[in-house]
């Protein structure tokens, strides 16, 4: 869907308006499209925005130091309801038209709303995300992009390759417009797609380990959290439209389609869905940590083998560090990892591409929200309260998380730091500086819990 001549037209003309008042327009580096403040607090299905500003340590590259290496790690753009899910909203709309008997103010469009979204793959906005993105890698890394592709990995679900392809035609395309790039080189591919079927070890998405599949700790936590939210907007939604009985499942539904109805409307994602003034902004505040509490018990530090699910990544990215084999019996496909052709030491760029819950995972293994204590699952936590953990902040759509490395003057090792989204995040277990980086030497040394196997063993105990 995205070419050149459509990143040209757009990177020169603002978005249009959404219907709802905007609150900040994005830049062409991060999002083309200016949204509410409310998609903020869509969780997992919020829009990709910046967290440069909420950085306490600027994302620019340091003064005096060249990057060397970086490693990209990105999410999936912005998709329709999973087939699942679909078959559940639809039933949802069709159950409030047949049985309620009045339809007025901002619920009138309910009436005649024509439920009609696809299943699983991108919408043409989460296309434009993912080659948005590749623009944006290609820009940063400028230095190291005009004379090398990255090394791509994709985890096979079709809307992982496509956003990886998109992310590919976007970093090609503005190679192309680079005057000081060298044409000659070959285009960035697809190098490898892990599997995501039973019984294929695949580091961006396990499937492997059978006690956590079976944990239901994630449900748990958001269960408890929304019998404290729900029943207010339940009694609401009830009494303007009378006739229904809603669920506390079906009020999560309705908010839900705030996300895909919009992220599916148009091409830009520019007109907002009439479902999100349903609901008022405080309550999109409350929706947020009902997902933000569905990522850090599912797959995060407050389930205990969320982190074990990121070991076998975490391990994969000390090896392209160090340019030294892969060492990790976990989720890691061993037959790949030891294949140069497959999995090369030698590369500066590495992409490699999955869905938030593979994301997740891996940001835990690596130690990155250790400052983020259990979140509690009776009354909201900001993102200062959380040290800066939420599903919106860490996941959204187009997620993507860069490790960098750098040689700096005045520095004998090779410094390392993690940008989650364009926010620096604080490493723990190495020594920080300043800027947020620790020596490469430091920052692998701190990766203990992966070094060690993490806790993978007691996925079968």
């Amino acid at each position: 869907m995205a070419t050149l001549s459509l990143f040209l037209l757009l990177a020169g003309a603002s978005a249009a308006p959404h219907s709802a008042a905007a609150q900040s327009c994005n830049s062409v580096a991060d999002g083309y499209t200016c949204f509410p403040s409310i998609a903020r607090n869509w969780g997992e299905y919020a829009p990709f925005f910046s967290l440069a500003a909420e950085s306490t340590i600027s994302p620019a590259i340091p003064e005096s130091c060249d990057i060397t290496f970086v490693q990209a790690l990105t999410r999936h753009g912005a998709r329709y309801p999973t087939s699942s899910k679909n078959t559940k909203y639809k039933a949802l709309i069709e159950e409030i038209q047949s049985n309620a008997t009045s339809f007025t103010g901002e619920y009138a469009f309910l009436q005649t709303y024509n439920y009609s979204l696809s299943s699983d793959v991108l919408t043409p906005f989460g296309e434009l995300e993912m080659y948005q993105a590749g623009i944006k890698f290609y820009t940063r890394y400028e230095s190291l992009a005009r004379d090398h592709v990255p090394f791509v990995r994709s985890s096979s679900s079709e809307r992982v390759i496509e956003s990886s392809e998109q992310f590919n035609a976007g970093f090609q395309a503005t190679k192309e417009a680079d005057r000081k790039a060298n044409r000659k080189q070959t285009a960035p591919t697809i190098n490898v797609v892990l599997e995501e079927t039973t019984g294929f070890n695949n580091s961006l998405d396990p499937s492997t380990c059978t006690n956590f599949e079976n944990s239901e700790t994630g449900d748990d936590a958001t269960d408890t959290w929304a019998a404290v939210f729900v029943p207010p907007i339940l009694a609401r939604v009830e009494k303007n439209l009378p006739g229904m009985s809603f669920s506390t499942t079906d009020i999560i539904y309705l908010m839900d389609m705030c996300s895909f109805d919009t992220v599916a409307r148009t091409a830009d994602a520019s007109e907002l869905s009439p479902f999100c003034a349903l609901f008022s902004e405080a309550e999109w505040v409350q929706y947020n940590y009902y997902q933000t509490l569905g990522k850090y018990y599912g797959y995060g530090g407050g389930n205990v083998l969320g982190a074990a699910q990121g070991v076998g990544f975490t391990n994969e990215v000390i090896a392209r560090l160090t340019q030294k084999a892969v060492q990790d019996d976990t989720s890691t496909n061993h037959t790949l990892d030891a294949s140069s052709a497959t999995f090369p030491l030698d590369a500066v760029l590495y992409a490699d591409f999955s869905h938030d819950d593979g994301l997740e995972p891996i940001f835990f293994a690596m130690g990155l929200y250790n400052s983020t204590a259990p979140l509690s699952n009776t009354s909201v936590e900001s993102v200062d309260q959380t040290n800066g953990y939420s599903a919106a902040w860490s996941v959204p759509y187009s997620a993507r998380a860069y490790i960098e490395m750098m040689t700096c003057q005045n520095h004998k090792q090779p410094l390392v730091r993690v940008l989650i989204n364009d926010r620096v995040i604080p490493l723990h277990g190495c020594a920080v500086d300043s800027l947020g980086r620790c020596t490469r030497d430091d920052f692998v040394q701190g990766l203990s819990f992966a070094r060690q196997g993490g806790n993978w063993a007691a996925c079968f105990t």
